[in-house]
This record gives C-alpha cells, structure tokens and sequence, in this order.
C-alpha cells in the first residue's frame, strides 16, 4: 500500500481551510448535558459551554450522496483523500482562552496544517493535522490540534499488545457504554461513521467484535470527570492520545491522579482488564 500513496500529492492540501459560522443553540447544550451528565438541565442564552462542548456544534453537512463506503464524508474536499481503509481520531491539544457562551454566534476556522506517513508494525499509517480556531466577537476563545490517522485493515489475529495505564489514581468513575449512549453521541456531533451504529458493518467488514465507543466521547467523559474532582478550577489546557479502543457495552474506567503544584493534571482511561484506552493532560488554574 505505501507504494500506491502519493505522498507529495496528499501534502498539497496543506494550507486549505474551512471557516464555519453557528449560532450556538441553547438545545444542542441542554441535550449534550442529557447525554453525558445524565441529568435535565435547559441551558439559557449567556451561560458558559464546558470544554469540548463545542464540538456539538460547527459540524459539517455533507449531503447524503457524497458520503463515503464508511459512513464519512469522501474524501477529497477539505481533508485529503488518503487511500487507506481505517480512519480515526488519534488525539487532540487544546487551549482554551475563555469559554464559548449558549446563543451566541461564534466562528471556527480549520486549517490543514501537516500531511505526514509513518510505517507501523501493521503498514502504512498517515497522519493528517488540522488546526482549529473558534472566535467570538473578535476573541479567540480556544485553539485545538486534531491529529487524524488513516491507516491498512489490520491481519487476522493482528493487534497491538495492551499497554498498563498509571496506577495509585486519586480517584476514578465507571460508565459502561451502550448503545444508545452512541446514538446520542452520533446524532449530537453529526456523526456518521458506521463503526458507531452499524453492526453488521463493523464487525464484518472492518472486524471489530462491536460498535466501537467515539474516542471523543471518552475523552469528553474523562474531562468531565476531571472536573467533577476538582470543582472550582477552571480548565486551562487539554491533551488526549487514543491508545485502544473500546467497544460498545465493555466497562469504561476515567481516572486522574491529584494535579500537581503548577496545576497539571494526569488523566487516562482504562477498561475491566485494566489495559489503557487513552491517556490525557489537563491544565487547571
């Protein structure tokens, strides 16, 4: 595969943006905190988004003839067309300035910003960055780099070893998952990739034995976590790296340890046999 990969024509998308205007719903929120506080709460115009929020919101609309065999977008309009089966999301870093606010309009401008291919143990794996901006009223409000890596079907049988997460956490809560959890999930970020709701799709033709849990959903789950632990701070920055993934309806376990003298604050998840699924940084002030 890594001799059909034109790499000098996928770097030709570097420098392409998107800009994206909303007016941020008050609805989008109060059904965001339905799907991951589990509790009722009607957002009000002027109330202040939680991090990673925003990604409820700013979503691309690719009409319905213009997706792709796996549920994406096809490739080739903003994101490059990257020839490999796999696509996830590797990991992002944030900074956040000051928090985007409900009913307020607000800009995002993304940018292709690195188009780089790696050889892994199991092929050829391409890692496209793109940078995003979210403005309001001439305010930067946060900065996030989005790593994405395309990568080869895996063999047979192939999969990486577990990795151990960090031991002695302050503290940890467990979710388990499930399917409608997922769905919610989908629906609120316009979420169309088939390995989150389509079973037959995801176990037969990309060999998963399930629906495979959004990465940005733990790590949404994790921060939230992270908050609750240590109420009163206001979070500052914000870096993941998906390790492992999880499939729909497996025990799910956000841990953090006590953040440290200058704020830092070690996080990861783990699943029931304690192998690592993502590990994460935030910054709290």
């Amino acid at each position: 595969m890594t001799d059909t990969l034109d790499l000098d024509h996928l770097r030709s998308w570097i420098g392409r943006t998107e800009t994206r205007d909303e007016l941020l719903s008050p609805w989008t929120a109060s059904a965001m905190a339905a799907t991951v506080r589990n509790g009722e709460q009607d957002w009000q115009a002027g109330q202040a988004l939680p991090p990673l929020w925003h990604w409820c919101y700013f979503l691309p609309t690719a009409p319905q003839n213009q997706l792709g065999p796996d549920g994406h977008p096809a490739r080739g309009g903003f994101l490059p067309p990257v020839p490999l089966p796999r696509r996830m999301w590797a990991g992002s870093q944030f900074q956040f300035f000051a928090p985007l606010q409900v009913a307020t309009p607000a800009t995002k401008t993304s940018r292709v910003a690195d188009v780089s291919l790696k050889q892994g143990k199991g092929g050829a794996l391409v890692f496209v960055k793109v940078q995003h901006e979210v403005h309001a009223g001439g305010t930067l409000l946060l900065r996030e780099g989005h790593d994405i890596v395309y990568r080869e079907a895996p063999k047979a049988g192939e999969s990486a070893p577990p990795q151990t997460p960090p031991a002695d956490p302050a503290w940890s809560i467990e979710h388990r998952p499930d399917a409608p959890l997922l769905f919610r999930y989908s629906a609120l970020t316009f979420n169309s990739h088939r390995i989150h709701y389509d079973y037959p799709y995801v176990t037969q033709v990309e060999g998963y034995d399930d629906l495979i849990v959004h990465g940005p959903l733990i790590a949404t789950l994790l921060l939230e976590a992270a908050q609750q632990n240590n109420p009163g701070r206001a979070v500052r920055s914000y870096s993941f790296k998906a390790v492992r993934p999880l499939t729909c309806g497996k025990l799910l376990r956000v841990c953090g340890h006590a953040p440290q003298h200058d704020g830092t604050v070690t996080l990861w998840a783990e699943d029931a046999q304690g192998a690592l699924l993502m590990q994460a940084t935030a910054g709290l002030e």
